[in-house]
This record gives C-alpha cells, sequence and structure tokens, in this order.
C-alpha cells in the first residue's frame, strides 16, 4: 500500500490571540529575520461601533497556496512548492528579480537586501522535517496556531476544519490558500 503523501497547512483561531507577538519573536530568531522585515506578523483590526469597539489580532504569513501564484513566476525556479505543500524558496537559485514578491496576493516576500535574495516563511521546513512544529506554532502561549496535515484524518488540524467553520483569505486570486481563520 502506498504512502499517503502529506500536505501541511494551518489554522488560525485570533480569538485566542493575546497579541503578544511571540510568534513574531520565535521566527526572527528560528530565521535570523532582520529587523523591519518579518516573515510573519500581527494584523489589528478594530470591529464594532464606538464605544463598543473590539480590537481583532490576526496572524498573518506565507499562505503556503495549493497553486501559488509567486511558483509559476520565478524565472529560475528557485520558488518551489515541496510535495508535501510547502512553498519554500532556495536562496541558492534566487537572482533577487522580486517578481514573486509582485505575484504574491498576501504581501508575504520581503527583499532581503544584505543577501540580495527574497525570503518568506517557510513553515519552518527543517523543524518540520524532523517532525517539529514550527517555531511560531510551538512558542504560541494561548495556542493559536495549530499546524497539521490536511491529509490525516486524526490530525488537530482535519479535526478542528471538520467541526469549525472558517474562512480563507483572497479566495478570488485562485491561488488555494492553505491557512484556514476559524470563525
Amino acid at each position: 500500500m502506498a504512502a499517503r503523501q502529506k500536505r501541511y497547512a494551518l489554522a488560525i483561531d485570533a480569538r485566542k490571540c493575546i497579541n503578544c507577538k511571540a510568534c513574531s519573536v520565535a521566527c526572527r530568531a528560528e530565521n535570523r529575520v532582520p529587523l523591519g522585515k518579518g516573515r510573519n506578523w500581527m494584523n489589528e483590526e478594530l470591529r464594532g461601533e464606538y464605544p463598543k469597539l473590539m480590537a481583532v489580532f490576526e496572524a498573518e504569513q506565507c499562505h503556503h497556496c495549493a497553486d501559488p501564484a509567486c511558483v509559476r513566476v520565478c524565472p529560475t525556479g528557485a520558488s518551489y512548492q515541496r510535495p508535501d505543500g510547502i512553498v519554500a524558496i532556495k536562496d541558492t537559485e534566487c537572482v533577487g528579480c522580486r517578481y514573486c514578491v509582485v505575484a504574491c496576493p498576501y504581501d508575504a516576500r520581503f527583499f532581503r537586501e544584505d543577501r540580495g535574495v527574497v525570503e518568506k516563511c517557510d513553515l519552518c521546513a527543517k523543524r518540520v522535517d524532523r517532525a517539529e512544529l514550527p517555531a511560531c506554532v510551538e512558542t504560541c502561549p494561548s495556542k493559536v496556531r495549530v499546524f497539521g496535515d490536511l491529509n490525516d484524518p486524526n490530525s488537530k488540524l482535519h479535526e478542528l476544519l471538520s467541526k469549525r467553520q472558517y474562512r480563507l483569505k483572497k479566495p478570488e486570486a485562485g491561488t488555494g490558500p492553505q491557512i484556514y481563520y476559524l470563525l
């Protein structure tokens, strides 16, 4: 019997987020992200009417799309998608043209001037390959992020998505985003 192919994704429960930014700090430390840049970040939105306003914090990063526009436009093949769905960059092949930065509907890529390459979240692929969680998932004190294999019916991610409603951001872009925002 052939092994089932993994398909990694994230679910994000913004209701649990306290905006501590532990995810961003962990990412910066794990990936040596320079100050002023970010592989993940927090969006803040005010909802409601004055005086009953509520701040909502929502984690944002690469959506590891099923059909990533960034991969399609890369002239060197530096941007690629792994068989497990993680969208990554081979920085040794990146020429810094930034076509992928423009193509990404989520503004999830940035140009690293000191190295002349583009960077983005790769879900801590080296950690995932060692059967560890991405740094942002592991460090979150309120467990906002749930990482897992969409194709594993026994995973916490699969269970959450089968029981909770969720939304995808910018599905109209046609890229098949794989971050699920729980409602």
